[in-house]
C-alpha cells in the first residue's frame, strides 16, 4: 500500500496565527490542506469563502483541497478556481448538474472531486465515477468538527475502493470525519488514500509527533 496522505483540516486551526499553523503543519509532514467551505444552507454552519482560500494560497505551495459544503456549488466553482484551489470537491447531493461542474473544474486544469454524505449510497456515483479525480467519503454528518466516526462507514469505504479499482483509473479515495490515531488504521485498511484530520491534528499540541504517531500506526 502506498503511504497514506494526511490532510489537516484548516477549520480546526488557530486562525489568529494562521500562517504559523500552516507552516508548522507543513514542517510536520502534512501532504495537503483540507478547506471546509460551509454556507449555513447545505450544512448547519458558516465558515469561509474564496478570499480565505486566496490568502492561504499565498502562504503554502501544498495542494489546497476545497470541500464545498454549499448549495448551488456550480455558482461558485470559478471563484474557487480563481482563488487557487488545486482540488474542488462537490457534494453530489447539492448539484443537480454535477457533470457540468466537474467539466468546468477539469477544464481549469485542477482536480475534480465528488463527495457523499454518510447516508448517500455509492450507486449515485455510477454514471460519474469514470470522470472524477477524487472521491470523498464523509464518515460524519458534515457541518461541525469534533464528531465521532460512524463505524458503519467501514464497509462503504471498502466498497468505494472496489468501485474505484474497477475503473482502472487513478482516483484518490479521501475520508473525512472523526479520524483519529485510534481508528486511522481501519480507515487505511479499508482503502483510503487520504485522511482528513481536524481536531486530532490541530489540537494535538505537537504536529510533528502526531504525524509520526500516525505513520507508526500504519507501518
Amino acid at each position: 500500500m502506498n503511504r497514506i496522505m494526511i490532510a489537516p483540516s484548516i477549520l480546526s486551526c488557530n486562525f489568529l496565527i494562521l500562517e504559523k499553523e500552516i507552516r508548522d503543519a507543513e514542517e510536520a509532514g502534512a501532504d495537503l490542506f483540507h478547506i471546509d467551505v460551509m454556507d449555513g444552507h447545505f450544512v448547519p454552519n458558516i465558515t469561509i469563502g474564496p478570499m480565505f482560500v486566496e490568502a492561504i494560497r499565498k502562504i503554502t505551495s501544498k495542494p489546497l483541497d476545497c470541500h464545498l459544503m454549499i448549495s448551488n456549488p456550480s455558482d461558485f466553482v470559478k471563484d474557487f478556481i480563481n482563488a487557487g484551489a488545486d482540488i474542488i470537491t462537490i457534494h453530489i447531493e447539492a448539484d443537480t448538474h454535477i457533470f457540468r461542474s466537474v467539466d468546468v473544474i477539469k477544464a481549469a486544469g485542477i482536480k475534480a472531486g465528488v463527495t457523499l454524505n454518510p447516508s448517500t449510497p455509492l450507486c449515485s456515483l455510477e454514471n460519474i465515477i469514470e470522470t472524477i479525480d477524487l472521491l470523498l467519503i464523509m464518515t460524519v454528518n458534515p457541518g461541525f468538527g469534533g464528531q465521532s466516526y460512524i463505524t458503519s462507514m467501514d464497509k462503504k469505504i471498502r466498497d468505494a475502493r472496489q468501485m474505484i479499482d474497477s475503473t482502472g483509473r487513478h482516483i484518490d479515495l479521501e475520508v473525512d470525519g472523526g479520524i483519529k490515531a485510534s481508528n486511522v488504521k481501519r480507515v487505511a485498511d479499508a482503502g483510503a488514500d487520504i485522511v482528513v484530520m481536524g481536531t486530532e491534528f490541530f489540537h494535538s499540541g505537537d504536529y510533528r509527533k502526531k504525524v509520526a504517531e500516525i505513520m507508526d500506526i500504519l507501518k
